[in-house]
């Protein structure tokens, strides 16, 4: 087991060049079942390389990938800083894709050649991006998406679908140091693709459309960040223009965090179940001295019974 996670961790087998050529025909695959009215699009591909070491990035690099997706605000600078990304991987860019909250900005904003941040969820946390761009005196606007929870689910971030209108004219008319660039969403990650279109992909498209009606921009200026390593070809079909896909190029992820987790769940089941186990014994020991108890009354009422009987 631990040479396997080992292997993992280090990407030492040498596939993921030759996973992400199969990404990128299975892409241009998904393209051309497209309808018309989509084909202008040329989605975005964005290697979400995520506990994944540097070797590897360099390997997809220098296989002509240029886009790069971190979740985590310390392994995007980590890895953006490494002298090795920084001496072999001039042109990588960088999406930050993960939540971020307002007292990170300033660490992912000094991440080298920081390309989008993708989960702009509220005016404060735009407010906060803005200001802190501003301050780095950059020639260029940083590119952000406003990320939209199109599944309503609890554990999931981003702004709900009504809130995206005074969010992005926000960014537009407030935010001069940003650029929007478009919506994004993670959705449900259970969809069953067998009984038709993700509803959180239509949600999405829905959402651009109103949007665009409602601050009078055109469609083909907003783009949707919709779709990973499990659905992307769908989320291709449907107008898809950035795509993240992790382990389907660089394999099986290997989080100690949530390893740990995992481990402690499984030690609180088994700790659980020899309780129950325990619980169980003490029971019946104890239905079982009831059950003795109840016995010898019945027999000692039965014996006072029947001395009465020779008595009388």
């Amino acid at each position: 087991m631990f040479i396997i996670i080992r292997r993992i961790m280090s990407g030492a087998d040498g596939n993921a060049a030759k996973a992400l050529k199969l990404v990128q025909e299975r892409i241009e695959t998904a393209c051309q079942s497209r309808i018309p009215a989509l084909s202008h699009i040329q989605p975005r591909l964005v290697a979400v390389s995520k506990t994944k070491p540097v070797s590897v990035i360099q390997e997809v690099y220098n296989s002509g990938q240029r886009h790069f997706g971190e979740n985590y605000v310390q392994e995007l600078l980590d890895k953006g800083s490494d002298t090795d990304i920084l001496s072999h991987c001039p042109d990588i860019r960088w999406h930050f894709i993960g939540h971020l909250q307002r007292n990170k900005v300033s660490k992912v904003l000094a991440v080298p050649n920081l390309y989008m941040v993708e989960t702009v969820d509220s005016l404060r946390l735009a407010d906060s991006l803005h200001q802190t761009w501003g301050r780095q005196k950059k020639q260029e606007k940083l590119r952000v998406m406003v990320q939209v929870n199109t599944s309503d689910e609890q554990s999931k971030h981003g702004c709900k679908p009504s809130e995206i209108g005074t969010l992005t004219r926000h960014i537009i008319d407030k935010c001069t140091n940003l650029q929007f660039m478009g919506l994004m969403t993670i959705g449900a990650f259970d969809h069953d693709l067998s009984k038709g279109s993700n509803p959180d992909f239509q949600r999405l498209i829905q959402c651009k459309e109103d949007v665009c009606k409602e601050l009078e921009l055109p469609l083909e200026t907003v783009e949707l960040s919709m779709g990973m390593s499990n659905d992307f070809e769908h989320a291709i079909s449907l107008g898809s223009s950035n795509v993240r896909v992790g382990s389907t190029i660089f394999g099986v992820r290997f989080e100690p965090k949530k390893h740990s987790k995992m481990l402690a769940k499984q030690n609180q089941k088994i700790a659980a179940s020899e309780e129950g186990k325990n619980d169980s014994t003490v029971n019946s020991n104890q239905s079982s001295a009831k059950a003795h108890s109840n016995n010898t009354d019945i027999k000692d009422a039965a014996e006072n019974m029947n001395n009465l009987k020779i008595k009388s």
